[in-house]
């Protein structure tokens, strides 16, 4: 798969556990808050303390669970949600979560957001063990491993824990039984983000804080590295570390994806204790210090590069402008699986506010620039609108490098910055200068962080010993 210049990453996952009956309303509110972190897919499953019952289908959430759907799903007090977008496995039904997997003496639903890099490997013994597969995602092997170790450990915290020590690569999961248990997990690196809150009717587990809030749920800690929680009538019960070797430490890649900052997280989402507006407004005044210009206004690319345009105006000291009006009705073009429509996205998505640019000289901020062409085409309806001069800047360093954990960056040969130096991608994209934020400078912006990060996309420094690993060893 082709992508632009936006990124993808693999899916969000919410699920509560609940001292009501009102599971499905809260998950179906929850999905709906984390619906920019994957437009290809949606489901729902929820236990009702004797099965799991899930209905999913590909889609936007509101129209996965539209015609009466949610109002078929049974009552119960826990669930689990997930939204897709594909980096493992191609966009079907089939390959949607959550992934429901029989064992013998119960039923678990699965919701996974990361990439597991020994999926493969996992899935070849599990079949040597008789275990059968519908679907071409590593979502699925997750959740059949899972329900393999709870048979084995005969405890689902236990089972759970044990299956996750045996994953390599990037994964929040979500899990709900057959008996009401939630069972959150984050893998040891903290690659993906997964926070945790309360209310008066229970708790509620999720890929990003403002679906918490959104449902009411305040919010109370991150899910830590390594940790496996259980949930059960709505209060934290339990807690483990998974056991797992950690080859990576010294390569440089451990931590959680700084792109989570830059680009897929929400605005007003808080992740391991910084507030993802505060990190992008610190890009912004990062490339001001780094990058300034003679120019007479600033504007952002909307909607990600809006808060670092907000940092950037405010440490350069020029006006911040509208620069663009957005149709709200056309999401993340890098959702869009074919080319063909990521194209139609970016024609449709946003139109210059000639009024704004017209004879302005614009430093123009966005988030990243993987292949040029958006970037292009954007620079170039900005100076058709009237502006004289187009300043980039970028709140992201250069991709060069692919990514094992998740993100849908495209091959090293189509990444610019492999190809052009910076005055050539300058050229390329019709700006009147170029700049990127440096790696230091994005770190900085995030050092309130509670983690270290992950940078191989830009620095290439990874390793991927952990899939060479055999599982059952």
């Amino acid at each position: 798969m082709q992508i632009d210049d936006k990124l993808g990453e693999e899916c969000a996952v919410f699920g509560v556990s609940l001292y009501a009956e009102e599971a499905v309303g809260v998950t179906y509110n929850g999905l709906l808050a984390l619906q920019h972190r994957g437009q290809e897919g949606a489901g729902i499953a929820v236990s009702n303390n004797r099965s799991i019952i899930c209905h999913k289908d590909e889609g936007l959430v509101s129209e996965v669970f539209s015609g009466g759907e949610l109002a078929r799903l049974p009552k119960g007090k826990a669930a689990v949600g997930h939204t897709r977008y594909s980096t493992t496995g191609q966009s079907c039904r089939e390959n949607t979560g959550p992934f429901v997997t029989e064992y013998l003496t119960g039923r678990i639903a699965t919701a996974h957001n990361g990439n597991i890099t020994n999926a493969k490997e996992i899935r070849g013994e599990l079949a040597n063990l008789g275990l059968n597969f519908n679907a071409t995602s590593d979502s699925e092997v997750v959740s059949s491993l899972v329900a393999y170790c709870i048979n084995m450990e005969k405890n689902s915290l236990q089972g759970v824990a044990h299956a996750a020590g045996l994953l390599r690569g990037a994964f929040s999961l979500v899990i709900v039984t057959s008996k009401n248990k939630l069972i959150a997990v984050r893998d040891p690196y903290g690659f993906r983000p997964l926070c945790i809150g309360k209310n008066g009717i229970g708790c509620a587990v999720a890929s990003e804080s403002c679906a918490l809030e959104t449902c009411g749920f305040e919010i109370t800690r991150d899910v830590k590295p390594g940790e496996v929680v259980m949930i059960e009538n709505g209060e934290v019960t339990q807690t483990l570390l998974i056991q797992q070797d950690k080859t990576i430490e010294s390569s440089g890649c451990g931590g959680l994806c700084i792109f989570e900052y830059v680009y897929f997280a929400r605005p007003d989402s808080v992740i391991d204790g910084l507030s993802v507006y505060e990190s992008r407004y610190n890009m912004g005044l990062a490339l001001a210090r780094e990058y300034p210009v003679d120019a007479d206004a600033v504007c952002g690319v909307p909607d990600s590069g809006l808060d670092a345009a907000s940092g950037y105006s405010a440490a350069s000291g020029l006006p911040l402008v509208t620069g663009f009006v957005k149709n709200r009705y056309i999401g993340r073009s890098f959702i869009y699986p074919t080319q063909s429509k990521r194209d139609s996205a970016v024609r449709l998505k946003l139109n210059p506010l000639a009024a704004n640019i017209r004879g302005k000289r614009i430093v123009l901020v966005d988030d990243s620039i993987v292949r040029g062409t958006t970037s292009e085409k954007i620079v170039k309806s900005l100076k058709n609108a009237g502006t004289k001069e187009v300043h980039m800047r970028v709140s992201s360093p250069p991709f060069r490098h692919t990514c094992h954990y998740g993100t849908d960056i495209d091959s090293e040969e189509n990444l610019i910055a492999n190809n052009m130096n910076l005055d050539d991608i300058c050229r390329k994209i019709g700006a009147d200068s170029l700049g990127y934020i440096s790696i230091e400078g994005l770190k900085d912006a995030c050092k309130k962080c509670a983690l270290s990060f992950c940078t191989a996309c830009f620095t290439g420094n990874t390793d991927e010993r952990r899939a060479k690993k055999n599982v059952f060893e």
